[in-house]
């Protein structure tokens, strides 16, 4: 029976280290998925997140404007969480190389405090490297409090390389609760 009662300890503590590891790895997978994603979505140039990567810079004495075209950028808007978030105006039409601002307004519809990011697409996919944004709300989280209406600019150029055949170029933005930062009005 003592030897019985040794075996079973032993198959015990053998299920017990391969549910340590298993909780291990998952742990670290888990951990993983953020840093691995970052930088994929870097690669691929989508989702671009943060100013160092997203953030182009100007200069209005080097940049030719080629008034010899015009492209319609479209402005659209979709909302993730507690609040209304829309573009100002619908559509602007450019000259590339020309800088441009427009707006974005979102208002947090709840009584507490949300922190949020904004995420942009684009379409076509092949004017997605010629869309230059000077200053955008999407390099950071925004924190907004109850109740709160803010207006948001995005300062963008349109590099005159873009292909001829582009006409118009659709700007999207999600904007989403970054969960697990929620505080209550007080």
């Amino acid at each position: 029976m003592a030897h019985e009662q040794s075996g079973r300890l032993t198959l015990n503590r053998q299920m017990l280290g391969k549910l340590v590891v298993i909780a291990v790895l998952m742990f670290g997978f888990g951990y993983a998925l953020v840093p691995v994603y970052k930088q994929m979505c870097e690669v691929l140039g989508i989702n671009v997140l943060t100013a160092q990567d997203g953030m182009a810079t100007y200069d209005s004495k080097n940049t030719q404007v080629d008034k010899s075209r015009s492209i319609v950028v479209e402005l659209d808007g979709n909302a993730q969480g507690p609040w209304r978030f829309r573009p100002t105006t619908r559509n602007v039409t450019v000259h590339p190389g020309e800088l441009t601002t427009v707006m974005y307004e979102v208002v947090n519809t709840q009584a507490r405090t949300v922190q949020a990011q904004a995420i942009p697409s684009y379409a076509p996919q092949s004017a997605t490297p010629h869309f230059k944004k000077v200053e955008c709300f999407c390099f950071k989280q925004q924190t907004l409090g109850p109740n709160e209406a803010r207006q948001m600019p995005v300062v963008f150029y349109i590099d005159p390389a873009v292909p001829r055949e582009v006409k118009t170029i659709t700007l999207s933005y999600t904007f989403f609760e970054i969960a697990g930062t929620q505080t209550a009005a007080r």
